[in-house]
């Protein structure tokens, strides 16, 4: 039951984008204007707010490389596999087994077994640094036309994901932010990052579903980068109990790994690569992805529920 209450919400949003686009409920135009105000506006605001309340905890610094390392390989690996997951999407395909969503399919997924506990935020930390810096400057790399090393990285930090980055570590690591929540203001400033990040994971949900095209020659496209992602984060997972044996023989913490890296890719990664994707197909490759990935997170969760 605590499954089905933590995933059927995301589902009705996945369905209501869908169903929205076959009866013409939204407009293209209106879904790109919602995916501009949600990307360009609101989610830096939510990275910004990430980044700036993070813990980092110095038992956790191992933890937050090996991470951080396996997304790495993930990507090259991807880059190698081009020719069994497809060409066709070769240019955005490394990226999606790169980064998972913790924040709102691991971390709710693991606190309805466990309880209040976070671990899985640890992974986040990596996650974040490989989604919303190095990717960007990837992709802006890979992108960008220009001509010299100052308009490539005006290009970057241009890039208002990266500078949500920059400046929640800065407000974080300098104690700037935790004074401002203990001041008068800290209430005001609370209220209002929550009520701008409010709406993002809903729409972005509505977004993936309006882009989902379900048919069998997706699924059939979609089935190879499934299939690496899948065997890739068992050998990862498989890596924790070499790696951190102390952190694994602890059945609570055990459950985190597990569950964040065989969590769908990150939502927040779509804007990043979206200007990596050429056409309707690709957005539908994309979308049909992360969603169905969503399915293996499932069955991973359900096993862990009834053995672990």
């Amino acid at each position: 039951m605590d499954a089905i209450n933590t995933l059927f919400p995301v589902f009705f949003m996945l369905a209501l984008g869908f169903v929205s686009r076959i009866r013409g409920w939204i407009t293209p135009e209106q879904k790109d204007g919602a995916n501009a105000i949600i990307f360009n506006l609101l989610f830096p605001i939510m990275i910004f707010n990430l980044m700036a309340t993070v813990s980092i905890n110095a038992s956790h610094i191992g933890l937050i490389l090996y991470a951080f390392a396996a997304m790495a390989l993930a990507f090259v690996i991807g880059k190698l596999s081009t020719r069994f997951t497809g060409k066709k999407y070769a240019a955005f395909s490394p990226y999606l087994i790169s980064v998972m969503e913790g924040g709102n399919v691991a971390l709710p997924l693991y606190m309805s077994i466990v309880g209040e506990s976070g671990n899985t935020v640890i992974f986040d930390i990596a996650c974040s640094a490989m989604c919303f810096v190095i990717f960007p400057i990837l992709i802006a790399k890979q992108t960008s036309t220009a001509t010299s090393t100052k308009e490539l990285c005006k290009t970057i930090f241009s890039n208002s994901f990266v500078l949500a980055v920059i400046l929640g570590l800065l407000v974080n690591l300098t104690g700037i932010y935790g004074i401002l929540l203990e001041s008068p203001v800290g209430t005001l400033l609370t209220n209002t990052i929550s009520q701008a990040t409010a709406p993002i994971v809903s729409m972005i949900l509505f977004i993936l579903g309006y882009n989902l095209r379900l048919d069998k020659k997706l699924f059939m496209s979609i089935s190879p980068l499934m299939l690496v992602k899948t065997i890739y984060y068992a050998i990862v997972i498989a890596g924790f109990f070499l790696l951190f044996p102390t952190h694994m023989s602890d059945p609570v913490f055990r459950m985190a790994p597990i569950i964040y890296f065989m969590s769908p890719t990150g939502f927040g990664l779509l804007p990043i690569i979206a200007p990596l994707m050429k056409d309707a197909d690709d957005e539908a490759y994309t979308s049909g992805f992360v969603s169905m990935y969503i399915l293996i997170t499932l069955v991973v969760y359900t096993g862990i529920v009834l053995f672990l």
